[in-house]
């Protein structure tokens, strides 16, 4: 024991309470949840730019894998990805909308270090040992399970008496723990009619619900914060006819019917653009920090006219032609643009600073559609081949560019301490 504090400790001496500084990444679920999606985003897209450029470059050989490039590429980006904002973003909302107890700590903590440990054994055994791949994903439905859990206690113990998005987004959330579950099955089975399911869910019941319902929650919310004499529309009938379509979707998919896709595309697409114009559109151009958010949700309408028009074609026809840009308009330009946008918000309000979109923010969100207009373009032949260099390619090297710019931007606002002093 030193001196000083034997001195300090003696009979009769008075000594100043000592202030201990809380850890800071681990003082909010967003912190560390929003840091492991924004380093995924960047680990997903260097994989990517890296083997677009071995397919149609001389710099070098496409990568070799332990299971092909796609079936990876669909498992990153589907299920080792979004994740971290979803959980990050709902154990902080869940709370508060329906007036619940907070997520303990230890929930997130654990959940975020058996997600981080399983991504990073997947990639481990990309290169190494298919083993390693199945651990990462053993580690990684752990995690996925932890957080769930959690967010299925808030649900349960909260008094709230309107759980509408509450329980869709626990029904979504369940499908993506299915769809993990079934790609793992299917790294050990080789079936590849798994590998088809775990697509299908990881997209249509599981991305596509949860950002929908969001946005559908929080849009209207969020321009009603802002702009004058605003009406929030927030029909719930929209819950309810979302999930029957992707539900729909889903199961033509799987009975290869894809010509009847429309029957429930078109309701989407509808949906889309309803709500794109109720929400006020225009309006929310007042704000720049919102009318990201308004520009990402326009996506939704514009990739469901896609999907609806290349079903209607293939009903009247027999033939595919937009090929995969409608799912580009939707995983880019839809459901990463929506993610940044909130995302944004919730990093900039959470860390105590101005909600307002500065030049940086507004280009990296313009660089997303950009990313996502040129893989559309890749889709088109006759567009495709007026560039020497494939719009693949330079649309992953786009979207890797400015999501580094929006990484160097937002990631230190999760380990550092809030810019107004406040804890959390």
């Amino acid at each position: 024991m030193s001196v000083h504090t034997i001195l300090n400790n003696q009979p009769g001496t008075t000594t100043e309470p000592v202030k201990t500084q809380q850890p800071v990444f681990t003082a909010a679920p967003h912190r560390m949840m929003f840091l492991g999606g924004v380093l995924q985003l960047v680990f997903v897209l260097v994989f990517w730019c890296v083997e677009l450029a071995g397919r149609y470059t001389s710099w070098w050989s496409p990568l070799e894998t332990t299971i092909p490039t796609t079936s990876a590429h669909l498992f990153l980006m589907v299920y080792g990805l979004f994740p971290f904002f979803f959980f990050g973003f709902l154990m902080t909302t869940y709370p508060r909308w329906m007036s619940g107890g907070l997520v303990p700590k230890q929930s997130y903590v654990l959940s975020f270090s058996l997600l981080i440990t399983g991504v990073a054994l997947f990639y481990l055994g990309l290169f190494a040992d298919k083993l390693f791949s199945i651990v990462g994903l053993i580690f990684y439905l752990s995690g996925f399970a932890v957080a769930l859990k959690a967010l299925l206690h808030v649900y349960f113990a909260a008094s709230g008496e309107n759980k509408t998005y509450e329980k869709a987004l626990n029904i979504a959330l369940s499908a993506g723990f299915m769809g993990v579950l079934v790609f793992l099955i299917w790294l050990i089975s080789e079936s590849h009619w798994l590998l088809v399911a775990s697509r299908d869910i990881g997209l249509w019941l599981f991305l596509v619900p949860v950002v929908f319902l969001v946005s559908h929650r929080m849009i209207p919310f969020f321009s009603s914060c802002v702009l004058k004499d605003y009406v929030v529309v927030q029909g719930r009938w929209a819950v309810l006819l979302l999930g029957s379509c992707v539900t729909g979707h889903v199961l033509l998919e799987w009975l290869e019917q894809l010509r009847w896709l429309w029957l429930f595309d078109l309701p989407m697409m509808f949906m889309g653009f309803y709500f794109t114009i109720r929400w006020g559109f225009v309006r929310s151009f007042q704000v720049g920090l919102l009318a990201v958010l308004h520009l990402a949700f326009l996506w939704f309408g514009l990739a469901m006219a896609l999907y609806t028009t290349q079903s209607l074609v293939l009903f009247f026809t027999d033939t595919v032609v937009l090929g995969r840009a409608p799912l580009h308009a939707l995983g880019i330009g839809y459901i990463t643009s929506m993610v940044i946008a909130m995302a944004s918000r919730v990093s900039l309000g959470h860390s105590g600073r101005p909600l307002t979109a500065d030049v940086l923010t507004w280009a990296v969100f313009t660089g997303v559609s950009i990313a996502a207009l040129l893989r559309i373009v890749a889709e088109i032949p006759v567009l495709e081949t007026l560039s020497d260099t494939s719009a693949s390619l330079i649309a992953a090297i786009v979207w890797l560019v400015v999501i580094v710019l929006w990484v160097i931007r937002y990631g230190p606002m999760y380990v550092t301490p809030r810019a107004d002093g406040k804890p959390g």
